[in-house]
C-alpha cells in the first residue's frame, strides 16, 4: 500500500511540476497538457475523470467556433466645452450597458492667459456596440477629428491554453484530495496537503485570468481626449492674427523670388542676346576708330630722317 502511494505521489508531483511549467510560458502549454494527460492514461491512480474529459472536448469545440478577440479605440478631438462633452459621454456609456473607467480633467493655459478645460477618459462599452458609441461621442465636435485609432487582438489561443490547463489542475486536485482521503500517515497527509494548496493556487490564479480576458473581449475599451476649441483656433489680438500674417508674408516671398526668377530667364534668354547684337559692333567700330588714332599720333611723333654725309 505505502509502495503504491509512493508511486501514485510521484505521478502527480510531476503533474504539477509540468503544470507549473505551463504556467511560465503559455505557448509551451499544449506539449505540457499532452504529456499530464499520458501519465494520467498509464497510470490508473491518477486517470482522469471521464467527466473532465468530456468537458474538454466540449471546450475544445467551443474555441474552434467562438473566438475571442479585444478591441479597443482612441479618440481626440476638440470641442466647445470638455466639461459638457465628458458628462454626456458618461451617460452615453452607461445607457449602453457600460461604466466610466477614469475620468481626468486638469487646465491648460493659453498664450494669451486664458485658462481652458482638458479633459481625458477612458470609458468600456459592449464590444458588439462599439462602432456605434465611437459614433455618438464624434457628434460631440463639428471639428473634423484630431487624432483616432483603433486596434484589435484575437487572444483565442491564449484563452484556449488556459481553459486546457485549469482542467488539467482541477482533475489533479480531485486526485489529490483522495490520496490525502486515503493517506493513514501525518508525513503523508502533509505532503499532500502541501500539493493540493499549491494546486488550488494555481486553479484560482488561472480562473482570474480567464475571468479578465472574457471581460476584456466583452467590453471594449474607449479613450478619449477633449481639447477646448480656444487651445486649437489660431492666435488673435484685438483682431491680428498672426497666422494670417505670416502666411501673407510667405506669399510675399514667394511671389518676390518668383519676379526675381522671372527677370533672370529674361535677361539670359532674350537681353542678353538683344544688347550683344547692338553694342558689340558699335564696340568694334570704336575700337577700330582708337587704334587708327593712336597709329596716327605715333606717326607724327617719329624723328625725321638724318642726312647723309
Amino acid at each position: 500500500m505505502i509502495k503504491k502511494f509512493s508511486i501514485t505521489l510521484v505521478i502527480l508531483a510531476l503533474l504539477l511540476a509540468g503544470c507549473s511549467g505551463a504556467a511560465q510560458n503559455l505557448r509551451s502549454s499544449e506539449q505540457t497538457d499532452f504529456a499530464v494527460n499520458e501519465m494520467l492514461v498509464e497510470a490508473p491512480a491518477a486517470a482522469a475523470p471521464e467527466g473532465a474529459k468530456g468537458a474538454y472536448a466540449l471546450d475544445q469545440t467551443a474555441a474552434s467556433t467562438e473566438r475571442l478577440v479585444i478591441k479597443n479605440a482612441t479618440l481626440s478631438m476638440a470641442v466647445d466645452d470638455p466639461l459638457v462633452s465628458r458628462d454626456n459621454i458618461a451617460r452615453l456609456a452607461e445607457s449602453m450597458g457600460g461604466f466610466v473607467v477614469s475620468a481626468d480633467m486638469y487646465q491648460q493655459t493659453l498664450s494669451n492667459g486664458v485658462q481652458v478645460p482638458q479633459v481625458s477618459m477612458t470609458i468600456r462599452v459592449p464590444a458588439e456596440r462599439l462602432d456605434e458609441a465611437l459614433t455618438a461621442i464624434k457628434a460631440e465636435t463639428d471639428q473634423p477629428i484630431i487624432n483616432e485609432n483603433m486596434n484589435s487582438q484575437d487572444v483565442t489561443a491564449e484563452y484556449t491554453d488556459l481553459n486546457s490547463r485549469l482542467i488539467n489542475l482541477q482533475a489533479a486536485e480531485k486526485q489529490l484530495q483522495g490520496i490525502m482521503d486515503d493517506a493513514n500517515r501525518t508525513e503523508d497527509v502533509l505532503a499532500v496537503y502541501s500539493q493540493l494548496v499549491s494546486v488550488r493556487e494555481q486553479i484560482e490564479l488561472i480562473k482570474g485570468q480567464m475571468q479578465y480576458t472574457e471581460q476584456s473581449a466583452a467590453l471594449s475599451s474607449i479613450s478619449v481626449q477633449l481639447i477646448a476649441n480656444a487651445a486649437v483656433q489660431p492666435i488673435t489680438i484685438a483682431g491680428w492674427q498672426p497666422g494670417g500674417v505670416a502666411k501673407q508674408a510667405l506669399q510675399s516671398l514667394i511671389n518676390a523670388l518668383q519676379s526675381l526668377a522671372n527677370f533672370g530667364i529674361r535677361l539670359v534668354i532674350l537681353y542678353v542676346p538683344v544688347l550683344l547684337i547692338i553694342f558689340v559692333p558699335i564696340a568694334l567700330i570704336i575700337w577700330g576708330i582708337v587704334r587708327l588714332v593712336r597709329r596716327g599720333r605715333k606717326s607724327k611723333k617719329a624723328p625725321p630722317p638724318e642726312p647723309e654725309l
